[in-house]
């Protein structure tokens, strides 16, 4: 990939003249630690007579390894090669992460060095050394040193994440939190880091399979408190305000946001076709959509056409009863995006946040929910994240029922789906899926832009269909008088489930909507339009502006109302490898004109959900109650008969 023209290359020259002082580091140093306590560790038990190192050790490919440390300080490289127990041989596990921390210490030097140029700390520090700083600079000086140190812990720890990622296992380690971060220097963070990261490997790498776990769990750590540590700092603008590529690695430093190996994770599930998904036509059709809209995500500009035009849909909500269809249909976009991404060579990756994320060691469950978005959002791969039964998974806020781990996760993804932070690149998407959406949390539900009602099979051609489909072909049995999918054929079914909004589905809102039509006419005017909406909000107060944007998206959606044709995702040259504005063109020229019976369909869809979700959360709160009541009754009634 080339470097683009708003992104400064890291030239390789200026990484290399630093790895010296990289494996000096690595060698051995001495560091008395500030903030962090030891874990214990013994040292390593030293003889005037005997040699504590391995009677042979290979020399890691690349990496200079001559000892230049005293005995008393942190050797890293003995930490690392201990890994093991006392097998001579550097293993290759051993060399990769050696290697890679190497060079993360000397790209992240290489880049304090940018950063030092650009935001006249360089020429500080030279006036500082020759004793002529003025006083009145001394203060500056001060802060642009802590943002440096700043800026090369982030891009150490990023880097080491990114350069061993492609070596994770299955195994995972929990280290706690990162607590020696110092910003006095650069090189004396990097001191307190490597000391620390020697404290832990010595008492979590039992065995040589948790040691990349162990360095990668460090390195996701130390980023995450060093951007908390930036929030409150000053002087970073030459360090966030640009982007360095390393053009080597395929790696990208933009400020404090982690870089992601773009890497696809291998599905294991089974595919549905379309035609294997019977009723859920809206769902169905939207879904196709999203599939292809995601295809036309632009890697160079990082964006998304579809998402500058509008229409395209961030988060969504499928709910319904169960056995409706809701893991067929996850099914069919995730195997519908994973065939698009294999034509075009791009990486897909899929992840589903389950309720075995719940964690209930505290803050587990906010990072493991951070971690999913983090693993979906990668500008750098095509994403789709599911969140199935999310009434299981995030808790309402003020439900005493809830647990501290289903807070952390609602308030998790409250902030990533619509916080103050959240940008919509159009590489991912995130479904929410739920058989009780009403026991979900109102606030995080509105952040759902989209609804899929799931609500499977209903007529009978859907059940004849349905009943085809799983019975199979090993059977004599006749089909009788029926058009076999004729009934699924999705243009002619979504039209007849769009135009069933016409009018409201939901009892309370169908009222809402004949009085509000009863005054001012037929709804074919914004301000008319406008009516019938305050009309909702005071019939329900949660319908908010939030539940008006939704709306809106959803109209640009239906301006949308095509399919990508699937010769553009067969052949990668008639539009997914174009450039980003010719794309643009290509689906400007598609669209369709707003028109007034898309605008109270998809006021109808909207709130008749809301409506819908609101009659069953009271529903279910009268009969806990009625519940209650019974059983207060009850057991009056037997305390009573035994007073007598």
């Amino acid at each position: 990939m080339s470097v683009t023209s708003d992104l400064m290359e890291l030239r390789e020259e200026d990484i290399r003249k630093h790895y010296e002082a990289a494996v000096g580091m690595l060698d051995g140093f001495d560091h008395t630690p500030r903030i962090a306590k030891g874990k214990g560790m013994a040292p390593a038990e030293r003889s005037s007579g005997l040699g504590t190192r391995r009677r042979f050790r290979s020399t890691t490919p690349g990496l200079v390894t001559r000892s230049t440390a005293r005995p008393e300080g942190v050797h890293l490289i003995e930490r690392i090669e201990g890994a093991d127990g006392e097998d001579p041989l550097v293993s290759p596990a051993q060399a990769n992460v050696m290697n890679g921390m190497r060079r993360a210490l000397a790209i992240a030097l290489a880049v304090g060095e940018n950063f030092s140029e650009a935001s006249g700390l360089a020429e500080m520090k030279r006036e500082n050394l020759a004793g002529a700083l003025r006083e009145d600079r001394k203060a500056a000086f001060s802060e642009l040193l802590a943002a440096e140190a700043l800026a090369v812990l982030h891009v150490f720890g990023n880097t080491v994440a990114y350069l061993l990622a492609p070596y994770m296992s299955e195994v995972s380690v929990e280290i706690g939190e990162v607590e020696e971060v110092l910003t006095d220097n650069a090189q004396l963070a990097l001191h307190g880091t490597l000391w620390e990261l020697d404290q832990d490997i010595a008492a979590h790498v039992s065995e040589e399979a948790r040691l990349v776990p162990c360095v990668c769990a460090f390195a996701e750590q130390l980023m995450e408190r060093v951007a908390l540590r930036a929030q409150s700092a000053g002087r970073l603008g030459a360090f966030t305000g640009a982007r360095w590529r390393v053009e080597a690695d395929d790696l990208t430093i933009n400020g404090f946001t982690p870089a992601r190996a773009a890497k696809g994770s291998t599905l294991t599930m089974t595919f549905k076709k379309p035609n294997e998904v019977v009723g859920n036509h809206i769902a169905k059709y939207q879904a196709m959509k999203l599939s292809k809209m995601l295809m036309a995500y632009d890697f160079d500009r990082r964006l998304n056409p579809f998402a500058e035009l509008g229409g395209f849909i961030f988060t969504f909500m499928g709910d319904g009863a169960p056995g409706t269809g809701k893991t067929t249909l996850i099914q069919m976009m995730a195997g519908l995006v994973n065939d698009y991404c294999a034509v075009a060579g791009y990486p897909f990756r899929y992840q589903n946040f389950g309720i075995d994320n719940i964690d209930s060691y505290q803050g587990k469950s906010g990072q493991n929910a951070k971690a999913f978005i983090q693993n979906v959002l990668d500008p750098q791969v095509i994403g789709f994240g599911t969140i199935d039964d999310i009434d299981q998974i995030a808790g309402k806020r003020g439900d005493r029922q809830s647990s501290a781990g289903q807070q952390e996760v609602t308030a998790v993804f409250m902030e990533a789906f619509a916080g103050a932070n959240t940008v919509v690149r159009g590489n991912c998407t995130f479904g929410m899926f739920s058989n009780y959406p009403e026991n979900v949390d109102d606030a995080l539900r509105q952040r759902a832009g989209a609804r899929f009602l799931v609500d499977g099979p209903q007529t009978r051609e859907d059940y004849i269909d349905i009943l085809a489909l799983l019975m199979g072909k090993n059977h004599d049995i006749p089909l009788g008088s029926h058009d076999l999918y004729e009934a699924q054929a999705i243009k002619r079914a979504v039209a007849r489930s769009f135009e069933a909004h016409g009018r409201p589905q939901e009892a309370a809102l169908m009222n809402v909507f004949d009085r509000v039509q009863g005054q001012v006419g037929e709804m074919d005017t914004i301000a008319k339009l406008g009516t019938y909406l305050k009309a909702i909000q005071e019939a329900d107060p949660r319908f908010t502006g939030r539940a008006i944007k939704n709306i809106t998206d959803a109209v640009k959606v239906r301006a949308m109302d095509f399919e990508l044709p699937d010769e553009w995702m067969a052949d990668p040259e008639l539009f997914l490898f174009q450039t980003y504005e010719r794309k643009k063109d290509m689906i400007a020229a598609l669209r369709v004109p707003i028109t007034v019976e898309m605008v109270v369909q998809e006021i109808n869809r909207y709130a008749g959900s809301e409506f819908r979700y609101a009659d069953k959360s009271d529903e279910v709160a009268i009969e806990e109650a009625v519940r209650d009541m019974r059983r207060m009754a009850e057991a009056k009634k037997r305390y009573l008969e035994g007073e007598g």
